[in-house]
């Protein structure tokens, strides 16, 4: 099965370079200006997490598709580092550990990286199993949730982070039930 992944437009967290997670901001009215110079892919079954900035993105590049909601697609809740950049993290203690940790350890308040990604794979999972057969699926989520569905089923291998994709793109790939084949690049 065709599977593809993009990856939400651009917020102003995300112009801010700030951890946006739980927050729900809307798209940027650049990152809107941005996705509209895009050319996507043809639309599969449309999913999508259930925050504003996934939502409108899929209405935007895919406005003839209704979306199917899937909450656990949602992005990681950052804790005390939500909606702070890493300027602002700088001298906080807590911060460091987690970045000494290489990204493993608990958000302070927040999410443990190993369930977030646990709960994406999950939804990712079934997400899939209510696309029809012979149907591909279009995925409008989070970076964090493309890097944490690839890190656990695409093969050849690869971390978490090798998966890190700007805003507006993603992946084209192949599912065949059990490994994920990338095949280009949006």
């Amino acid at each position: 099965m065709r599977v593809d992944f993009i990856r939400h437009g651009k917020t102003e967290g995300n112009l801010e370079m700030r951890y946006v997670g739980r927050t729900d901001e809307p798209l940027s009215f650049s990152g809107i200006a941005e996705l509209m110079k895009n050319d996507y892919p043809p639309c599969g079954v449309l999913i999508t997490s259930p925050m504003k900035r996934c939502i409108q993105t899929a209405e935007l590049i895919y406005p003839d598709k209704a979306p199917i909601i899937c909450e656990e697609l949602r992005e990681c809740d950052f804790g005390a580092f939500e909606g702070r950049n890493y300027i602002e993290l700088s001298t906080d203690s807590r911060y460091q550990k987690w970045i000494d940790s290489g990204g493993e350890s608990a958000f302070p308040e927040g999410e443990d990286p190993a369930d977030f990604k646990e709960r994406c794979a999950a939804g990712f999972l079934a997400s899939i199993a209510k696309v029809p057969e012979g149907s591909g699926a279009t995925f409008v989520v989070h970076g964090g949730t493309i890097m944490a569905i690839l890190e656990r089923f695409a093969q050849p291998h690869q971390g978490y982070y090798h998966w890190q994709v700007t805003n507006g793109h993603g992946f084209i790939t192949e599912f065949d039930g059990e490994k994920i084949t990338v095949t280009e690049k949006i």
